[in-house]
């Protein structure tokens, strides 16, 4: 009966765990193809300039395929010492993960007076040589969220010392478009703007964010079930 109970969390694990490896290489995947197409996309952060879009899925994708791959291995060879790894890994970052979370919403005003001031010191960077990614990410936020700035439109006054903007905060894009008045540009500013559609579907972020902590503590169950009956097993055995 143990052996049967055994056999049967082997296989439920080491389906898990491939379903795991493939998501990984899905991520992995998704971020190659946007370091390779669209250079360092999503890098708003002057602080941070490795903090993109791609970078992240790229690490993301590693590690998920790291841990997905051990506990594959763990899982088929039934071994205790590749079990308790693939159990401790997944413990430390949904334990990080967790930490990131309750800092994030204890020092929220901290972190958003932060943000918005190292964003204007992202938009200096905004067209220059070799930040192809923050240029390509504030068009794209601007284009389609129809604002302009972080906070105020006034922000790139700053960045071209002359009252302009970039073409992407126009009402009716075409060249050369944000030399023309006031009156023919966004008035939003893009910081609130997201902040406020981050909100509004805070529903879906938070379904996302409690799916991911299912299957990661699905996986520490597995994982520490496996552990035990492998121990188990090994001490009626001896």
């Amino acid at each position: 009966m143990a052996h049967n109970c055994l056999q049967c969390i082997k296989y439920l694990m080491f389906v898990f765990n491939l379903l795991f490896w493939l998501g990984g290489c899905g991520i992995l995947g998704v971020g190659i193809w946007l370091a390779v197409t669209q250079g360092n996309f999503a890098t708003l952060s002057s602080s941070f300039p490795s903090l993109s879009a791609a970078n992240l899925l790229i690490v993301t994708g590693t590690f998920v395929m790291i841990i997905g791959f051990v506990g594959c291995i763990g899982a088929i060879k039934e071994n205790k010492c590749l079990l308790l790894s693939f159990f401790i890994m997944l413990l430390i970052i949904f334990l990080l993960e967790l930490t990131v979370v309750i800092l994030f919403f204890v020092y929220t005003d901290k972190i958003d007076k932060y943000a918005q001031r190292d964003l204007k010191k992202g938009l200096h960077l905004y067209g220059t040589d070799g930040n192809i990614g923050l240029t390509n990410a504030w068009s794209i936020i601007q284009t389609d969220f129809r604002c302009c700035g972080v906070s105020n439109y006034t922000d790139w006054f700053e960045v071209y010392n002359t009252t302009r903007v970039p073409d992407s905060c126009c009402l009716e894009f075409s060249e050369n478009c944000g030399l023309h008045s006031p009156g023919t540009w966004w008035k939003a500013p893009c910081y609130e703007t997201v902040k406020v559609w981050l909100q509004e579907n805070l529903l879906a972020v938070g379904i996302f964010g409690l799916c991911t902590a299912m299957v990661q503590i699905l996986g520490l169950t597995f994982a520490m079930t496996m552990y035990c009956q492998v121990v188990k097993a090994d001490t009626y055995c001896a």
